[in-house]
């Protein structure tokens, strides 16, 4: 595979609607204490597309970010990266060309390359989704790793025992009409909407200013739901990057869904190119039947399709309709609005120290994330 890679400044990475590929986020990120790298490369169209002839290159770049084990063994952290995405034959060689390729740029006692790759998982055909056009799932962790690492080398990407970002969620068309859009809601949904308009829920947009309110209703939310509780600073690292250094391609809204002046609801919208996801929500126990959240989501929407975006990332829902899934609730949710179900491959391992790596795992089997498949 022709493949060629060099490091470049993170200022300098190019426009995208993945916010955890941009230089915002490396900002957001360097303010927790985590740092990153950034690397153009150039591969040939050829290479990572089917049925593709000539002598024509794909110029990309990604992110990634140096996530510490102990005092010196790390993983070198791709969150929805790269964003290209090869045809489903050629993935794996192209995973694994990049990875080799990589070693030599990055620092000693690197345990592997993870890629969070949001590429659309090879097991959505029709043959996997039952009568009522629900997914099965994925297939065995083994059966999977034959077929990405097919035709690779050293048949060395691993499935990672846990997906660090959702590898599923719900992505609207916000290219359409907003009646369009409401009417490919489901009535239940359009009927929160209106309600909670009709009882007088007050949705407003606030600056940094409002992180004191936001923090309440997320450390209700948190508690409720027996969630990590992150701290306040976590989320004002939000803002301070666009304060210092103003992006035009990144903007940051929080929202507050009042109802006499009491806060209901709050949402985190990130909005980056064509695409607005919304990241964090966080909501009160008390009043909810007059469905604040409904009326948060739905001008959110709003807002981003005035902003000129194309899609509206609803960010994470559980795989299926299981009740017994940790993210059923999310996954009822964020269905109402509409939307395509996007099912994506998830974290991919490209080990680079198989001893620490096999310790690696096994600690993380005892630490199974969130968003789990």
């Amino acid at each position: 595979m022709n493949l060629k890679i060099e490091p470049k400044q993170i200022i300098d990475a190019y426009s995208t609607p993945i916010v955890q590929q941009t230089s915002f986020w490396s900002k957001v990120k360097e303010r927790l204490g985590l740092n990153s790298s950034a690397f153009e490369f150039s591969v040939r169209n050829s290479d990572i597309y089917a049925n593709v002839g000539g002598f024509s290159y794909t110029h990309a770049d990604f992110i990634l970010f140096f996530q510490y084990l102990n005092a010196e063994d790390y993983v070198a952290y791709v969150p929805y990266g790269p964003e290209i995405e090869p045809s489903e034959a050629n993935q794996g060689q192209f995973l694994e060309e990049l990875s080799e390729s990589l070693r030599s740029y990055l620092p000693r006692h690197c345990v592997a390359l993870r890629y969070d790759l949001n590429w659309q998982s090879h097991w959505c055909k029709s043959e996997d989704f039952d009568e009522e056009g629900n997914w099965v799932g994925l297939p065995k962790k083994e059966l999977q790793e034959i077929k990405l690492n097919y035709g690779t080398c050293n048949r060395n990407l691993r499935k990672s025992n846990t997906n660090i970002l959702p590898a599923n969620t719900i992505i609207l068309d916000l290219s359409r009409e907003e009646r369009e859009i409401l009417s490919a809601m489901k009535p239940k949904t359009r009927y929160n909407i209106s309600l909670a308009l009709r009882k007088g829920i007050d949705v407003r947009r606030v600056g940094v200013e409002g992180l004191g309110v936001w923090y309440d209703l997320y450390t209700e939310t948190a508690l409720r739901n027996g969630l990590y509780l992150n701290d306040i600073s976590y989320f004002r690292n939000m803002f301070v990057p666009k304060m210092e250094n103003p992006d035009d391609d990144v903007r940051v809204e929080l929202m507050i869904a009042y109802y006499d002046d009491m806060p209901l609801a709050a949402l985190f919208l990130v909005l980056s190119a064509h695409r607005a996801t919304y990241l964090y929500g966080a909501s009160s126990s008390v009043f909810r039947n007059l469905m604040p959240t409904y009326a948060l989501q739905w001008r959110a929407i709003q807002i981003a399709k005035a902003s000129g975006c194309r899609e509206y990332d609803m960010f994470g829902i559980a795989p299926g309709p299981d009740p017994s899934h940790p993210m059923y609730g999310l996954y009822k949710f964020k269905q109402g609005f509409g939307g395509e179900i996007y099912h994506q491959l998830g974290c991919w391992d490209y080990p680079l120290e198989e001893d620490k790596y096999t310790y690696l795992t096994a600690r993380e089997l005892q630490m199974q994330g969130y968003y789990q498949d």
